[in-house]
Order: C-alpha cells, then sequence, then structure tokens
C-alpha cells in the first residue's frame, strides 16, 4: 500500500475503483483506520476513485508526539490530494473525519464539490471531556476507556456479534500518542461558524443509538449549511458503516447520483 512523505509524517494511504473516476475520499473516526470503510467500499458504484487514508497516529501512519492541532489534519488530507492531483471530490468523514471535512471545504473548496458529515459536530464534547480520556490513556493506555468507548460506538445488539471483536482490537492497538493528539484536535475546535459559511451540497448521517454524537448534534451541525439534508439510521451506533452498511451505502449512493458526481 503506498505512502506519501507530507512534512513531518508518513501518511498512509490507499486507492481502489477507477484510478480515472471521479474522487470520492473517506476519513476515519477516533480510534480506527481506512479499514472502517470496507463495506461501504465494496458496495459502491463503479466509475468512482476511492481515496481512503489513515489519519495521523493511526493506522499505518505515522504518529508523532502530541498535541495535535484540527488545522494539523486538515492539512494532512490537503496535502494528500494535492499529492495526488484530486480536485472536486465527494468528501466523507466521520466522527473526527467529518470535522476535517468541515475544515477542509471551509479552506480548500478547490479540493471538495460536496461533503458527507456522519456523525459528527461542529464541536463535538467539552474540553474537560476530553482533558479526562486523555489523562486516562496517559495512565493506562486506549485499553483504559476501550468498554465504555465500545458502548458509545455500538449499540448492544452488535456486541454480541463475531465481528465485535475485531473492531475492540481495532480500537485497543491505536497508539497511545495518537488517541491524546487527535483528542486533543477535537477539544479545540469550534466549526459552528466557519460551517455555516460554507455553501456545497451537504448531507449529514447518524445513528440513533449513538452515543458519542448524538441524532441532535449532528442535525444541528448539518442545518447550518443551506439546502443539506439531514439522514438518521435507525438502531445504527457511532460507527453505521460498520452495524448498518447497506442503509449507509444507499444513502451515500444516493447522494452521488443526487450530486451528479459520477456525471461530472
Amino acid at each position: 500500500m503506498p505512502f506519501v512523505q507530507l512534512n513531518d509524517i508518513r501518511l498512509h494511504y490507499r486507492i481502489d475503483g477507477d484510478p480515472d473516476g471521479a474522487p470520492i475520499v473517506f476519513a476515519n473516526s477516533l480510534g480506527t483506520d481506512l479499514r472502517l470503510w470496507d463495506k461501504v467500499v465494496a458496495g459502491l458504484p463503479d466509475g468512482l476513485k476511492i481515496i481512503r487514508y489513515d489519519m495521523r497516529g493511526h493506522g499505518q501512519t505515522d504518529c508523532p508526539k502530541p498535541p495535535y492541532s484540527m488545522g494539523t489534519l486538515v492539512r494532512d488530507v490537503e496535502g494528500l490530494l494535492d499529492h495526488l492531483g484530486v480536485r472536486d471530490a465527494l468528501f466523507v468523514g466521520l466522527s473526527i473525519g467529518g470535522m476535517v471535512a468541515q475544515g477542509l471545504a471551509v479552506k480548500r473548496l478547490d479540493l471538495v464539490r460536496a461533503i458527507v458529515l456522519s456523525n459528527t459536530g461542529a464541536k463535538i464534547g467539552l474540553p474537560e471531556i476530553w482533558k479526562e480520556r486523555i489523562a486516562e490513556v496517559e495512565q493506562g493506555g486506549v485499553k483504559a476507556l476501550s468498554g465504555p468507548q465500545l458502548d458509545r460506538w455500538f449499540p448492544k445488539s452488535f456486541h454480541d456479534t463475531e465481528e465485535f471483536t475485531f473492531w475492540k482490537d481495532m480500537l485497543e492497538s491505536t497508539k497511545s500518542d495518537g488517541y491524546i493528539g487527535c483528542s486533543s484536535a477535537i477539544s479545540g475546535t469550534d466549526f459552528y461558524t466557519p460551517t455555516s459559511g460554507l455553501r456545497l451540497p451537504a448531507i449529514a448521517i447518524a445513528g440513533s443509538e449513538d452515543k458519542s454524537t448524538p441524532p441532535d448534534l449532528v442535525r444541528e451541525t448539518i442545518d447550518l449549511i443551506p439546502g443539506s439534508e439531514f439522514h438518521l439510521i435507525r438502531k445504527a451506533g457511532h460507527l453505521p458503516c460498520v452495524d448498518k452498511p447497506a442503509e449507509y451505502l444507499d444513502i451515500l449512493t444516493g447522494f452521488i447520483k443526487q450530486t451528479g458526481h459520477l456525471d461530472g
């Protein structure tokens, strides 16, 4: 799998689909890597250049010492897309990935023609909450908070599946510095004002059982963008692309067609 050197890190990415197709970019959540999107990517229509990457401190991307800023996370994917010569992408971001989507669209509208804000917010949580989580990870690693985190990620019914162990292992294998760094970036971010200035096709996806970014937060965020749409997936948690992939794919495919992205 390819890597690109971007200033202080080597960033890991993957391209699937049509190398000459319309670009669609996926940004992962805190505590996951680009495999977060496997089920969705497998069902996407032909004609798309599918770009995924591991966020700073996650997966196979380098993990510098924390803290990180949201501006740095935005610059990372900006550098990747410039390296690949990508313009006018449809950008899908989940949780912190959705914050990166907002920041990139505000900064570089030439790179982003439409956005999907999935299980995210213009501001997520209070600094005090993130300070507590960071302290837990500093003392006991990511494993120290994996129980409550997995409860926020998935509805109880998913905990009884064989697949649950895969996601538990992915979360617990996240490097402490990466988790702390990205937690710091979330803690310091408030995009209410910049996101309210966006004018581009946009939808939001929320899970009814999401305890990390509840549906009301997701709706409040997408409502900042005129003409946007809100979609709720019933019985889904924080990662509906994992526990309700068919419903997620239907919404995403509909948006791809609605924006004419494959015709562009």
